[in-house]
């Protein structure tokens, strides 16, 4: 078969010379790319297996060999083992949703590309056209379907950012963490952090509804609660994390209500 870049050379040859003389030209060269790309484009499976390769590390990092509980002070490390059927599932869950993203977004280049050759095709009048820059419209065709592996890398990153989140915050909302305390990335040089996640960092916010609160040993502090914000991972590209905050002793001061501050002191 020939290549994508092949077609799309005869294509714009044709049309060229041609113009836009009937539907069926450039329905013809339709069909041809797109099966060319859909070739072209499968190199996506290759991103799905760096997809699952690349979870599988970081599962075996912060799960299998502890990594997580640098996020979870306090937290034993047999937590792991009892969570480890609801993680995998997550694992299981969150490979499935980034392999369909990397599809949706492969499906959405290939669609775009056509898109462009259509309405350049439909543009040269009857006839063809002397004046045709054959290399400037390749190049404005092949844009979509060119970032592809680009894209496919930035996805698999970004999901990994939210993977690594989502398995952090099973294990605290099992582990009845209390609130969460706000870490930004803004200081790394060249990282492009949000300015709301950087006036986030160090902030507290509180579990809605943890057993602490449904004693009467801690209340809302300034910062609000933990729902109440975007989930660290959940906007793309963010790299921001959470250390999960267990116990009365590690909340600031204005968190506590009077009876939790009498609680600590018995202690």
């Amino acid at each position: 078969m020939a290549s994508f870049q092949e077609i799309l050379t005869a294509a714009v040859a044709d049309l060229s010379k041609h113009g836009f003389d009937s539907a069926e030209r450039v329905a013809k060269w339709q069909e041809q790319l797109q099966k060319a790309a859909e070739v072209y484009a499968g190199v996506g499976r290759r991103a799905e297996e760096m997809l699952r390769e690349s979870f599988a590390v970081i599962y075996r990092r912060l799960i299998e060999q502890g990594g997580i509980l640098r996020y979870h002070p306090g937290v034993e490390r047999y937590t792991l083992v009892k969570l480890a059927p609801h993680l995998r599932g997550e694992l299981s869950r969150r490979i499935q949703l980034s392999a369909n993203l990397i599809v949706l977004n492969k499906e959405e280049a290939i669609a775009k590309t056509l898109r462009r050759f259509s309405g350049w095709a439909t543009s040269v009048p009857v006839g063809g056209s002397d004046i045709v820059d054959k290399v400037d419209v390749k190049k404005a065709v092949t844009k979509s379907i060119k970032v592809l592996p680009f894209v496919e890398r930035r996805v698999i990153i970004d999901q990994g950012h939210k993977f690594r989140a989502s398995l952090s915050e099973i294990v605290a909302r099992d582990n009845k963490a209390i609130a969460a305390r706000w870490h930004s990335h803004f200081k790394e040089a060249g990282y492009d952090f949000r300015e709301d996640h950087k006036e986030r960092d160090s902030k507290v916010y509180l579990v809605r509804g943890n057993w602490a609160q449904e004693k009467g040993l801690v209340k809302v502090g300034t910062d609000g609660y933990f729902e109440d914000v975007t989930a660290p991972g959940e906007e793309v590209n963010c790299r921001c994390w959470v250390t999960w905050v267990y116990s009365l002793r590690q909340l600031p001061e204005q968190m506590l209500t009077v009876k939790g501050k009498e609680a600590l002191q018995r202690k």
